[in-house]
């Protein structure tokens, strides 16, 4: 555990996670995983009520303790007030919050794209800067992006494909900077995953092959498993390290034409 009084709710010396959209799918399992592993947390997510049901539920398994922060990362001042906190001092990030859109990108509003890239990409830029001068003075702490594979292979959407490059590349960058300090990053990948995501952005996807769909757990999993290697960036699923793979040996055109054809990108951003 971090020295750094700061990086624990008051009255306790359990370690402290923040998690950024925890009140669903992945973020919701890695709150509940970091709870059962000894951590108190601190939940941030625009829904109070559900915040706190978490709180409440946490609290009765596993003991932990959560501080609730309810914000909307598409707002600046809320991003701050987040920021603030997670410099206050964290030992387990988790930047999760997120959301996909239908309509093509000409017909979406700017405002809703630049919502968008707020929670996507400068909420993790910004939560991530927050994070890291008290984990290296700690040389403890771990810091989990939540990508997609998305990022890795073009030619699902536009936006959030972008969004999700982005924040791999960032992981990776800091990951050379952060050797030997104590602190690990990761970009997490996970594939198509058993959550709310696609019904709320309002994507269809009951034709997709069951193979290639995950439960949030094997997500979790397979993201604690990797960053116990030190590895940057993971991809569960034996179908998506497959995916991948294969990607990065076949030309980027041929990789986008198939992409299109199997995942059909038209009406996302």
């Amino acid at each position: 555990m971090s020295d750094n009084p700061a990086a624990h709710l008051p009255g306790t010396t359990r370690p402290v996670a923040l998690v950024t959209g925890p009140t669903s799918g992945i973020g919701q399992a890695y709150a509940s995983r970091l709870a059962s592993l000894g951590y108190d947390l601190v939940l941030v997510a625009r829904d109070e009520q559900r915040l706190s049901r978490l709180a409440d539920e946490l609290k009765g398994k596993y003991g932990t303790r959560s501080e609730v922060l309810a914000a909307d990362l598409a707002r600046r001042d809320d991003r701050d007030r987040v920021a603030a906190r997670v410099a206050g001092g964290v030992e387990f990030l988790v930047n999760n919050a997120g959301f996909g859109m239908t309509g093509e990108f000409w017909t979406v509003p700017p405002e809703e794209l630049q919502g968008q890239l707020d929670v996507l990409v400068t909420s993790v830029l910004h939560l991530t800067r927050a994070a890291l001068p008290p984990m290296i003075a700690a040389a403890k702490g771990s810091v989990v992006n939540v990508a997609s594979v998305a990022g890795l292979v073009s030619g699902r959407g536009s936006t959030y494909s972008a969004s999700k490059a982005y924040v791999i590349s960032l992981t990776e960058g800091l990951a050379g900077g952060l050797a030997g300090t104590g602190v690990r990053v990761q970009a997490l990948c996970p594939g198509f995953v058993h959550t709310e995501f696609h019904e709320r952005a309002g994507i269809e996807m009951s034709s997709l092959p069951k193979p290639l769909w995950l439960t949030v757990d094997q997500v979790v999993s397979g993201s604690l498993a990797d960053l116990a290697k030190d590895r940057v960036i993971s991809v569960p699923g034996l179908q998506y390290k497959a995916l991948t793979t294969a990607a990065g040996l076949v030309p980027r055109g041929v990789v986008t034409r198939i992409n299109r054809g199997i995942f059909n990108a038209r009406g996302r951003t």
